[in-house]
């Protein structure tokens, strides 16, 4: 049977999320909760350009890198299950 790999993998994901949830409640990003709903209604017409600085281009890349990273294992487990399965 296949189903411990797809076990393993939820719990992979489990283990990579709990991480990404305490960076994003440590650098603030729950914070202020009323704002988000005024956000549509804000108008950022004359705002000038922003420039990412070197720790948001760090940020950047490790997000395509974890992006990627879960395509990867997605296709692998899926090509795994359908090539076990088909025996």
């Amino acid at each position: 049977m296949y189903y411990p790999y797809f076990i393993s993998y939820i719990v992979l994901g489990f283990l990579i999320t709990i991480p990404v949830f305490l960076w994003a409640v440590g650098s603030g990003q729950f914070r202020d909760q009323d704002r988000a709903r005024f956000l549509p209604l804000e108008d950022d017409g004359d705002a000038a350009p922003v420039h990412l600085s070197r720790a948001s281009r760090y940020e950047v890349g490790v997000l395509i890198f974890l992006v990627v990273t879960g395509l990867i294992t997605s296709g692998s487990v899926v090509v795994f299950a359908l090539t076990v399965a088909g025996r």
